[in-house]
């Protein structure tokens, strides 16, 4: 890999390298659409920083492996580029931040980026021999790497927990995939281990994640409204064009009522909400009973997706 992208002389190594550096590309960009959000409104919104604080740290992490081993150009001008975007994602985050937020982000930044970065070339440099800061240097990359690898974790447990993939972008997931194939490839190709093992667990964590995605996107195709106690006022619902009127029972007195869907998407197919007073009650229910002795079917009130 010593002439480049281009050289030959490995040309699986190098194909894996170029494929690495442009999923990785990518991947880096993500998180535009978010930040261009936070531009428009101002505000960061809530969410946490620590995510690209890290990954700030984990390219100025590579890039010093990359120069302490020499050899490494593919490494080095991704994360090159991953260290420019991180930093211009953090810049943005300090601008729009509410205050507290904004300190707690410096605090992370000056205490992994800046302390636990200069330590860690103080310690390369000057504490270990040479013939041996490449090994050291990459055992403390693989660490890492495999500790932010694990770091989905907390979201595989909110998807199952909550039956969700909102927080989870599948688009995300997939190239995550593919860019840890990639690398793996090249750390096999090029018979470095410190970029090869990481990208066995990038791609374990990745697979999961897509696997849960496809899980658990369907949407509930029917939903069952269930009637309450007597003393009640009727709200006839009606759930299609054509479909049967069912009465769902709401507490006496009640002039306003929320209906929920356990669907991800929102209820689209409810064409008509009707209130009906109290003494055409007798009449709905009867006209109801009548329609489900003919067709002898369950009472079920069937919600769907407008097409």
């Amino acid at each position: 890999m010593a002439g480049g992208f281009l050289s030959m002389a490995h040309p699986a190594a190098d194909l894996s390298g170029i494929a690495g550096n442009i999923i990785s590309f990518l991947v880096f960009l993500a998180p535009v659409p978010t930040f261009l959000q936070v531009y428009r409104k101002k505000s960061t919104g809530g969410f946490s920083s620590v995510p690209y604080v890290v990954a700030l740290f984990s390219s100025v992490l590579w890039i010093f492996y990359a120069l302490v081993k020499t050899n490494s150009k593919p490494l080095l001008t991704i994360n090159v580029f991953g260290c420019v975007v991180e930093m211009v994602y953090v810049v943005v985050y300090l601008v729009y931040a509410p205050r507290k937020a904004r300190l707690r982000t410096l605090a992370y930044f000056f205490l992994l980026d800046v302390a636990a970065f200069a330590l860690i070339v103080v310690v390369t440099l000057y504490f270990i021999t040479k013939p041996h800061q490449v090994k050291f240097l990459g055992s403390v990359c693989l660490a890492f790497s495999m500790a932010v690898f694990v770091a989905p974790l907390s979201i595989i447990f909110k998807v199952i927990k909550t039956k969700s993939v909102e927080f989870m972008p599948i688009g995300l997931s997939f190239f995550l995939t593919l860019s840890a194939v990639a690398w793996f490839c090249y750390g096999l190709f090029t018979k470095d281990p410190y970029v090869m093992y990481p990208n066995v667990g990038g791609f374990f964590f990745s697979c999961v994640q897509m696997a849960l995605y496809f899980w658990y996107r369907k949407p509930k195709n029917t939903s069952v409204l269930p009637t309450t106690s007597d003393s009640i006022s009727p709200v006839s619902i009606t759930a299609a064009a054509g479909a049967t009127q069912r009465v769902i029972e709401l507490p006496a007195g009640t002039h306003a009522f929320t209906i929920l869907s356990v669907s991800p998407i929102p209820i689209l197919g409810v064409n008509k909400i009707e209130v009906v007073a109290a003494d055409q009650l007798d009449g709905i229910v009867a006209a109801d009973k009548e329609h489900q002795q003919l067709n002898n079917k369950p009472e079920v009130v069937e919600i769907t997706a407008a097409v």
